[in-house]
């Protein structure tokens, strides 16, 4: 079939999905609809704002649909209308229910950021930077009724580097998987690929994050305690309290060079500043030392080491 006669409705919300959209687009797909969820109230101001795939369909004269559900008659008759040949969604973050997955021809394919059946769920690609894994990717799955169960289509896997943020990780992800979209779909649809069925006991859940999953304690080992900040670096932050003052941390690095710490300083108390120079602000933490990158105090903004190392005390509690 060629990509102009394949009818495409394409569901996603975030940047994530709208790399794949654009891959889509470029690879002359008939993109016929657009859904992803509803703007939403960003920044300090909640200015009402557009999700990056309502403004890349936009951009491309691509209709869009944003409805709050799609379990009303009402949404199943717009999706129905289109007579889609197949749909395609990446993080689209509703789960599509059968009469939708029944519509069309050539199901539905959806590309998620791990390697299932591990950290299935809506949050796969920050737990996996927050539990440490070293390696996760993208599959291509056919979509069931349940929560990232379907049916593998494809995998790809992707190396995870030890410093790498969940931002980052992210458009990674998304590149690779826009990549090999295409040439998925136009497998898919001749025929030329099987999907195999998901080993259900090798299943790993990946719910929402929540604010609270940022805190940490000095008490905690310095490399969970890094894993947490690039993590959650984008959102909620990492962050510790000191009553009901929360200092954030929002880059950081394991201390390799343990010499680089005073001897009479090892043993201290964990949250303990051991070195306050230049570039380096180390703090001990329950195992190993935290070189802490980037922060922000109660109050004041964010600010580099390099701009703020001076301002703390070796041998005083870091807040």
């Amino acid at each position: 079939m060629d990509r102009r006669d394949l009818k495409i409705i394409f569901m996603g919300t975030p940047e994530f999905a709208g790399t794949n959209l654009k891959a889509l687009i470029e690879g002359g797909y008939n993109v016929v609809l657009c859904l992803c969820q509803p703007d939403k109230p960003v920044g300090r101001k909640h200015i009402l704002t557009a999700p990056p795939v309502k403004v890349i369909a936009q951009e491309n004269g691509i209709e869009v649909y944003q409805p709050d559900t799609l379990k009303t008659e009402e949404a199943l008759e717009k999706i129905a209308s289109y007579d889609a040949d197949l749909i395609v969604t990446a993080a689209y973050g509703k789960i599509l229910p059968k009469a939708v997955l029944d519509l069309p021809k050539y199901g539905c394919i959806n590309c998620h950021g791990s390697l299932l059946p591990a950290r299935r769920g809506s949050a796969p690609v920050q737990r996996a930077v927050l539990e440490g894994d070293k390696v996760t990717g993208i599959t291509f799955m056919k979509m069931d009724v349940g929560m990232d169960t379907g049916d593998i289509i494809d995998k790809i896997e992707v190396a995870i580097d030890p410093n790498e943020h969940t931002e980052t990780l992210m458009n990674r992800l998304a590149v690779a998987s826009a990549e090999k979209l295409p040439s998925i779909i136009d497998a898919w649809v001749a025929g030329d690929l099987t999907s195999t069925k998901q080993d259900d006991s090798l299943a790993t859940a990946c719910p929402p994050i929540r604010p609270e999953e940022g805190e940490f304690t000095w008490d905690q080992d310095a490399l969970a305690i890094h894993n947490r900040v690039r993590a959650l670096s984008s959102w909620p932050g990492a962050f510790v309290m000191t009553g009901e003052n929360k200092l954030k941390v929002l880059d950081s690095e394991v201390l390799e060079d343990e010499t680089m710490v005073p001897e009479e300083l090892k043993a201290s108390v964990p949250g303990t500043v051991v070195k306050a120079k230049g570039e380096n602000l180390i703090v001990k933490c329950g195992k190993g030392f935290l070189k802490v990158k980037e922060l922000q105090v109660p109050g004041g903004k964010r600010l580099q080491s390099r701009d703020c190392a001076h301002n703390f005390t070796v041998g005083n509690p870091i807040m």
